[in-house]
């Protein structure tokens, strides 16, 4: 165990798309003697590399855990990364080394920093059948009557919003869960910096990076994928890179729409990624909010003010 560090702390970094968070997080753990543990929803499938910017070699000799654990095609949920990230952390910290969470997605991080505790809910073979004429529309609004849509990512197909309602349908017949649906303490400090990234430097770095990745085969990724079994829908599921490529490799969208909208699309990602932090703060968690590009000496002072 590093002198001085209780086992409990938890460092986080995080920010929107673009903005450095693995490098600083390499820097990081360095440093610190950490392991990193991914926070981004699509890294943990393997295959997927140049359109999730799985960058492995910025690791170099860093452990990092949480990436390439399920294949492609796979269709893996919160209940899974809460669990699958608490083993990782656990095994990390017996080994007196620092947990440091490292991702952009939202929903992981606060999950993750919340303690919330999610049962296995099972399918709900009726209800399925129930909603399965319905339009996405029609979903969407059920939806929004059982809980308050914070995005979109519920509602990105019928598909996924059926499995929403099927969990919200299974909390409300039990309502024993609510308290550990919400969170709790689960013994552990988390100290959450999220990496600050002007408008314009990142709409920058998001354009020369979508360029750099289609040079380096991503459109060549989505085809060997899609004939190996990833269906179109899928594809889709995961969404972004993949459901612009997939809607090019079926023909909805011509080479130059597939680049024009995902690049759009992407830029409103950013967005979205920027208003769920901010309404972290409102829900009363505390972020650290540091510059991208702050030298590397002051990165590590204030990462150590905060886990010390």
């Amino acid at each position: 165990m590093s002198e001085n560090r209780p086992s409990s702390s938890v460092l986080m970094v995080t920010g929107v798309t673009a903005c450095g968070k693995t490098s600083r997080a390499v820097t990081l753990a360095r440093a610190l003697g950490g392991e990193i543990v991914s926070a981004d929803s699509r890294q943990i499938y393997r295959g997927m590399d140049i359109g999730t910017g799985k960058d492995l070699d910025e690791y170099g000799d860093v452990p990092a855990h949480m990436l390439d654990i399920v294949p492609a095609g796979y269709r893996y949920n919160l209940y899974e990364y809460l669990r699958d990230a608490r083993a990782c952390i656990d095994d990390i910290e017996s080994r007196g080394r620092l947990p440091i969470v490292c991702g952009g997605t939202g929903l992981y991080v606060e999950s993750l920093a919340r303690g919330t505790r999610l049962p296995e809910v099972p399918e709900n073979p009726v209800l399925r059948a129930s909603l399965a004429d319905k339009s996405l529309v029609e979903l969407t609004a059920i939806l929004a009557g059982m809980k308050r849509l914070h995005n979109t990512t519920d509602v990105d197909t019928a598909k996924r919003a059926i499995r929403a309602i099927e969990i919200e349908t299974y909390y409300a017949d039990h309502p024993e869960l609510a308290a550990a649906v919400k969170g709790g303490d689960d013994g552990r400090r988390y100290a959450i910096i999220c990496l600050d990234i002007d408008r314009d430097t990142r709409r920058s770095r998001i354009s020369a990076r979508l360029r750099s990745r289609l040079g380096q085969g991503m459109l060549d990724e989505a085809r060997r994928l899609m004939a190996g079994g990833v269906d179109a829908d899928t594809m889709i599921y995961y969404g972004l890179e993949y459901k612009f490529m997939a809607l090019h490799l079926t023909g909805e969208l011509t080479y130059d729409e597939m680049v024009s909208g995902l690049e759009t699309a992407i830029h409103q990602f950013a967005k979205r990624q920027a208003t769920w932090f901010r309404g972290m703060e409102r829900r009363g968690f505390v972020l650290h909010h540091l510059p991208y590009d702050i030298p590397d000496d002051e990165l590590i002072a204030e990462a150590k003010s905060l886990i010390l």
